[in-house]
């Protein structure tokens, strides 16, 4: 697909931690490897980090798709820089705590 035909948004949605209510974001992403990545600016103080933290199965949209998947922040290390270099790639940005999102196997 061209990149200009590529979906610029997913749509991430949580338990709230305190509420047990579903929350939607809608949020820059990039994918690999049948995994997607998105970047928290705020890092944890980003509630929808904090309800990941506590509760990591999510629900996910991708254009037309949507599927159950389980996300995790990752640490420092080999994979969350090539996630902020995918970001930085697709959209000039890409500072910020990493979150890897694996979708569930049907």
């Amino acid at each position: 697909m061209p990149a200009e035909a590529q979906p610029q948004y997913l749509y991430l949605t949580t338990t709230g931690r305190r509420s047990r209510l579903p929350r939607e974001i809608e949020i820059w992403f990039t994918e690999h490897d049948g995994r997607y990545y998105i970047i928290a600016e705020h890092g944890f103080a980003a509630n929808w980090v904090q309800n990941i933290v506590a509760t990591p199965q999510v629900q996910v949209r991708v254009a037309a798709r949507s599927f159950a998947a389980t996300a995790r922040v990752l640490e420092a290390g080999a994979d969350a820089e090539k996630a902020k270099v995918n970001s930085t790639g697709k959209y000039g940005w890409g500072d910020g705590l990493v979150v890897e999102i694996t979708p569930v196997s049907e």
